[in-house]
């Protein structure tokens, strides 16, 4: 049995969305365990009727919440009885298995960092969603954990982006590229000609410069960059698929002939919705923690928190920490 911590205060759409979420996952998954931490008294009548899955699902009393207008470091010291403070705890005493929030995006991050504690070797943990491109899904690491990184991080990331996509994608040997504006070695800032140097040098396959007119045509499996570059290209990607749908849609409906076309191509409209879809994914990962930390997006509805339920329960039965410890060794040795 996999145990998993739920934030369920934290969203958008908390508690109902958090709650909703644990159910469905529960019925999903048998071999699932949700502990859900937030006020007991807002969330017990929220579950009251779990029914068959009830003996799976635990309310955790964390009667403060941390939200998105308070200082992370600040409320991560003070709000020791946080769903985001008891389950990074829970998880390093080995109380849990893994750790879901779609809360504040700054108290996971430091959370992870000060009460879970990083792997060794791991300067700086990175938010690495999972997009969708052209050949298939593709890793953006870092996506808005560090705004400031050095060449170092960014090697850092490169590991742990390539231990992620072979022990949860099941990929041999992930491509990993580094986001610049140009593909020649040379091209970019600082931090990334001196990142690409660093590149080169680790034991990953490793493909050179990606620019963004290929980063969604599937030229690479991982993306590197600084959290900076990583955040623009992930809320791009929502606002692009999000526009794109909106004008299709529009267009399909302008007139009668459209409408017919649309009946018959509907299978395959729908196909290319759910690839979109973020709550088909439901969140992402925050790598270089010691545990299986997933940062589910801020408007998750149900479905997306059972996404991220998901995908943190396949993090742990496939061992991405223990992966990145792996890869981190291979980089000292």
């Amino acid at each position: 049995m996999i145990r998993i911590v739920l934030d369920a205060m934290g969203g958008d759409h908390a508690p109902q969305a958090a709650c909703e979420g644990a159910l469905l996952a529960l019925r999903d998954d048998p071999g699932l365990q949700v502990l859900l931490a937030g006020v007991k008294e807002v969330i017990g009548p929220l579950v009251a009727q779990a029914g068959d899955v009830r003996d799976r699902l635990t309310i955790i009393d964390a009667p403060e919440t941390i939200t998105n207008n308070e200082s992370p470091a600040l409320a991560v010291r003070q709000k020791k009885n946080s769903a985001v403070v008891r389950g990074m705890l829970m998880l390093r005493e080995g109380e849990a298995d893994g750790f879901v929030s779609a809360g504040s995006t700054g108290a996971v991050l430091v959370g992870g960092m000060l009460r879970l504690g990083r792997i060794p070797g791991i300067e700086r943990p990175a938010l690495a969603p999972l997009l969708p491109g052209r050949e298939g899904s593709f890793l953006v690491i870092d996506a808005g954990a560090n705004v400031d990184s050095k060449p170092e991080y960014l090697a850092q990331f490169a590991l742990m982006g390539d231990a992620y996509m072979r022990k949860v994608a099941g990929m041999e040997k992930p491509r990993v590229g580094l986001l610049n504006n140009g593909a020649e070695e040379e091209k970019g800032s600082q931090l990334y000609a001196a990142a690409h140097q660093l590149l080169k040098r680790e034991a990953i396959h490793f493909i050179g410069n990606v620019e963004g007119r290929y980063v969604p045509a599937g030229q690479a499996d991982v993306i590197v960059c600084d959290g900076f570059d990583g955040n623009i290209i992930l809320k791009y990607t929502e606002g692009v698929a999000e526009t794109l749908m909106g004008i299709i849609k529009r267009e399909l409906m302008a007139d009668t002939r459209s409408k017919i076309g649309a009946l018959l191509a509907k299978p395959a409209f729908r196909r290319v919705k759910k690839m979109m879809d973020y709550t088909e994914v439901g969140g992402a990962p925050l790598l270089g923690v010691s545990g299986a930390v997933v940062k589910a997006h801020g408007s998750s509805n149900g479905k997306a928190v059972s996404g991220a339920l998901r995908q943190a329960v396949l993090m742990v039965r496939s061992g991405v920490a223990g992966a990145i410890m792996e890869n981190i060794g291979k980089q000292s040795a």
